[in-house]
């Protein structure tokens, strides 16, 4: 037995003479840990996520970056739909600035600022709780019968941070493009005590006037992706397919934008719905307009308007804004920059537009002496020497220190004239220039393919810069031209359609284009040679001529007046240079289809409703069609 057990004891050593043990339980076959803790001692600053509560209840997801040893800094806010976890970390970095450089932050600005920045998920987005409502309108309106909106939960969200950012110094700014634009407005109703700035740049103000939705009655049918992927889910998660490679075929194919919509599942969405119910300039779009929403009360915090002069989003915005508030502002706490830009190209890199070419980035020059002085000033103390409005004027390529805006003292009448011509004197015997606009075959707002929305090498951005000469020989695009200027022509604000014209159908769309023609060859720049540059450029909606509030039919065959604002511009139309205007029906895919037969929703419009029609357009004698400019002597 004792040498049994010795022979076993041996046994039971292993080859290096250690004595031999169960193997321990397999681990689970995952190599990922149970708890992941990511690395952040290279972090140049520290992140918080937090969940800050309403006065409801309703907690909203905030993300809090700190920079490393920040003491007495101040806040810089963004309230956004569009994830302000992903709007944080944009490039997997350690480095504050490259982690922010992205939508909305302007990185520069905001770490040479020493700012803590700070993005929160409005209700119902991303890691917010609550509903979701499209520009959800304010409390006490008709439109809202909570007792929230992004004013309240601005409030409250401002009242939280300087009470529990201990390196704040308990000032706060608020900042944001587009969407954020709008939510950057909403905090200059009934603004909390800390909030010390507001610079919102390129917001949706008016979505039936011409900003998202509809340009003067058109509806921008673009905004259908739009809808979709922003309200079907809490995350955009759900995204608009479309299998046609030309967008232009994709709307060609389903005939109205209702049956569209009807087609990709928007019927499901609240706000469709709504945007169904309310194709006139009704009480649901003047009861939530931001620009008659702030003037009923005066401002009380410094705010800074930030508009592109090529937007091709929210083009109408800002400047409605600044209209409807800087009369009203005997403090001078109002301000205006106006940029040679895109939609939020304020943020971005800025020397080039498209073609055409500005020598410089503007944008940056714009940030370091416009944006960050602006906002030190008010959240630091330091001296400021900004102008009331800072604008860049195309064709000189300059920018300007002015007093006010629009610049133009007065209006000068360009008129259309017989045989395409174009002047400032008008023509003294009746005449009309005629086309025929067929919706089976309508103008296109950029030449095809064309690409649906986007920023990433899409041509979207851009394309209000767009060379118009692809358009200028079809026999449904009237062309106007003056002659080669031997003196610059300035213009600085809206230039004001005054169009009179008759069609043979029962509504019309009438799109005015006013356009800078390069000379046949631009030294240095060949690309430009003969170059059409639209300068301003706008649709409206004919059933909308007697009052927008209200659809109503055209006399077929009767000249009828139709008075619009194209954009605000400020450019100088050069010598050399000559001065053309376009004239047309339809702009699309852009913009639905107009039936040219009266129909109570054009979004609904049946196949049959669509059909050819005779337009004509005074240009001579007593009710010729001209454009006022806001010419400066």
């Amino acid at each position: 037995m004792k040498m049994r057990a010795a022979i076993l004891a041996g046994l039971l050593l292993s080859a290096s003479g250690t004595a031999w043990a169960a193997p321990a339980k397999a681990p689970a076959y995952d190599e990922r840990p149970a708890k992941i803790e990511q690395p952040v001692q290279m972090r140049d600053y520290e992140r918080r996520a937090v969940d800050i509560p309403m006065r409801d209840g309703v907690k909203l997801h905030t993300v809090i970056l700190v920079p490393k040893g920040a003491k007495g800094a101040a806040m810089l806010l963004t309230r956004t739909p569009y994830n302000a976890e992903e709007m944080t970390s944009q490039h997997t970095s350690p480095v504050m600035a490259v982690a922010l450089d992205g939508y909305d932050s302007a990185p520069d600005v905001v770490t040479g600022g020493g700012y803590i920045r700070v993005v929160q998920d409005v209700r119902g987005k991303y890691g917010s709780e609550g509903t979701y409502v499209m520009n959800r309108p304010f409390v006490g309106t008709s439109l809202n019968p909570t007792k929230t909106d992004h004013a309240t939960d601005t409030y409250d969200t401002i009242d939280w941070l300087v009470k529990n950012v201990p390196e704040s110094n308990g000032r706060v700014g608020i900042i944001g493009i587009s969407y954020d634009g709008f939510t950057t407005l909403a905090a200059l109703v009934n603004p909390h005590p800390a909030l010390k700035v507001a610079v919102p740049m390129n917001p949706m103000v008016d979505g039936w006037r011409g900003d998202d939705w509809f340009h003067n009655g058109a509806f921008r049918q673009f905004g259908l992706s739009y809808i979709w992927e922003q309200i079907a889910t809490r995350d955009n998660s759900n995204k608009y397919e479309m299998a046609e490679a030309d967008a232009y075929t994709h709307y060609m194919k389903y005939g109205s934008a209702g049956a569209l919509a009807t087609a990709q599942g928007i019927d499901q969405i609240g706000f469709w719905q709504k945007l169904k119910a309310h194709q006139a300039w009704d009480g649901f779009w003047q009861e939530q307009a931001m620009d008659k929403v702030l003037a009923k009360a005066p401002l009380k915090v410094p705010t800074m308007l930030v508009h592109s002069l090529w937007d091709q989003e929210d083009i109408y915005g800002a400047p409605a804004v600044w209209k409807a508030l800087k009369p009203k502002d005997s403090e001078g706490l109002l301000h205006l920059s106006i940029g040679p830009w895109y939609h939020g190209q304020g943020i971005d890199r800025a020397d080039m537009l498209g073609a055409l070419h500005w020598d410089a980035d503007t944008a940056k020059w714009w940030r370091k002496n416009v944006l960050a002085p602006f906002l030190s000033h008010y959240l630091y103390d330091t001296p400021m020497d900004v102008a009331t409005v800072t604008a860049f004027q195309s064709g000189t390529k300059q920018w300007q220190r002015l007093p006010g805006w629009p610049a133009a003292p007065a209006a000068k009448n360009l008129y259309l004239l017989p045989e395409g011509g174009l002047g400032f004197t008008p023509a003294a015997s009746a005449a009309t220039a005629d086309y025929v606009s067929d919706p089976a075959n309508p103008v296109t707002y950029e030449a095809r393919p064309n690409k649906p929305q986007g920023y990433d090498g899409n041509p979207w951005p851009t394309w209000l810069a767009d060379d118009q000469r692809p358009v200028s020989g079809r026999p449904d695009v009237l062309t106007f031209t003056g002659a080669v200027l031997d003196k610059p022509v300035t213009i600085a604000g809206a230039p004001v359609v005054h169009l009179t014209a008759s069609t043979s159908g029962t509504d019309s769309d009438w799109v005015v284009k006013l356009i800078d023609v390069y000379p046949d060859a631009v030294p240095g720049d060949r690309a430009m040679g003969g170059y059409e540059l639209a300068v301003g450029m706008d649709i409206f909606r004919g059933r909308f001529r007697e009052t927008l509030s209200e659809a109503r039919p055209l006399k077929a065959g009767a000249p009828l007046g139709y008075v619009f604002e194209l954009p605000q511009a400020n450019h100088v139309f050069l010598p050399g240079h000559r001065i053309m205007v376009q004239v047309q029906s339809s702009w699309f895919p852009l913009y639905d289809r107009n039936p040219q037969t009266f129909v109570p929703s054009i979004l609904d419009a049946k196949p049959g409703d669509y059909v050819k029609a005779v337009q004509k357009v005074s240009v001579g004698g007593e009710g010729g069609s001209y454009i006022a400019l806001p010419v400066v002597e």
